[in-house]
């Protein structure tokens, strides 16, 4: 029987709505992964489209969770770091990283700070800087393109985009993570969209789109984010994982759509785990 991989997933968790540890926990789980948290935060519901949430910070509790395990001499395949809190929740995050990981731990550091071009409003403008720090000791990031230039420090430039724009961003990124990059939100027209990656280990870059949906879905990021990194943990390469993450994210978005439901409420992951479970279980070259 293949060995389980033991994860620690670092977000926060919304009470309601479907983003961060409650995406993260049921689709790293059911790809057969055991998986252990650090909420960062407690939220009544996700932030996107909702006010008046509840918002409990559990800065104070990371690093003492952190230790314990450290203790106990608990080993971890991977640290999954998503939504941080603040500037410094990035600091701690970086000495729980000396704590749990050794020298075969994989970090994939997803580092949500900004969207459409622009910082959340929740964050400093010395956040990013912050999240720049973390970056240099993963092995895997996952930005958006507007994550990507704010870790560059670079202005923003709204899509399409060419080639050349990509593969400069891909540049910037791989000198704070010379590991694996996969650059969400690309495309070249109106018609497709995906990611970029670019695998520091074999110099390999690719581009991979697929047909645009309209409409704004809650939590397709950390439903890609996911998929992505349980695809790493079975073997595939950082191409072949960006490819069955692209396909699952569409599924969730497509179910979405036709639900007609409340889009506040989040993406349907759900219904098509079963499929991700399959695409998981294809040979690889």
């Amino acid at each position: 029987m293949e060995k389980q991989k033991r994860v620690a997933a670092i977000h926060d968790i919304s009470c309601f709505g479907k983003c961060s540890l409650t995406v993260a926990l049921p689709v790293l789980s059911a790809a057969g992964n055991e998986v252990c948290c650090i909420p960062t935060a407690v939220l009544s519901t996700h932030t996107g489209g909702f006010s008046g949430y509840t918002y409990r910070d559990l800065t104070e509790d990371i690093l003492p969770v952190a230790d314990h395990w450290n203790n106990l001499s608990i080993h971890f395949d991977c640290v999954y770091t998503g939504f941080l809190g603040s500037v410094e929740q990035t600091g701690i995050i970086c000495q729980v990283l000396d704590r749990i990981t050794n020298g075969d731990t994989l970090v994939m550091v997803d580092p949500v700070m900004g969207d459409n071009g622009s910082l959340y409003s929740v964050f400093s403008e010395h956040f990013p800087s912050a999240m720049r720090q973390l970056c240099e000791r993963a092995d895997v990031i996952v930005p958006n393109m507007t994550e990507a230039y704010l870790l560059l420090g670079e202005p923003y430039q709204c899509g399409p985009y060419t080639e050349q724009e990509i593969n400069h961003l891909l540049d910037g990124l791989s000198k704070l993570c010379p590991g694996q990059i996969v650059l969400t939100g690309v495309h070249f027209d109106e018609e497709m969209l995906g990611a970029a990656t670019l695998d520091g280990h074999t110099g390999k870059r690719e581009i991979i789109l697929r047909q645009k949906v309209d409409g704004m879905y809650h939590g397709t990021g950390d439903v890609y984010a996911s998929s992505l990194l349980a695809a790493l943990l079975k073997g595939f390469s950082l191409s072949q994982a960006a490819a069955i993450a692209a396909d699952y994210t569409v599924m969730a978005i497509k179910t979405t759509k036709q639900m007609d439901k409340d889009l506040r409420y989040g993406v349907n992951f759900e219904y098509n785990i079963p499929a991700l479970i399959e695409m998981l279980k294809e040979e690889r070259p």
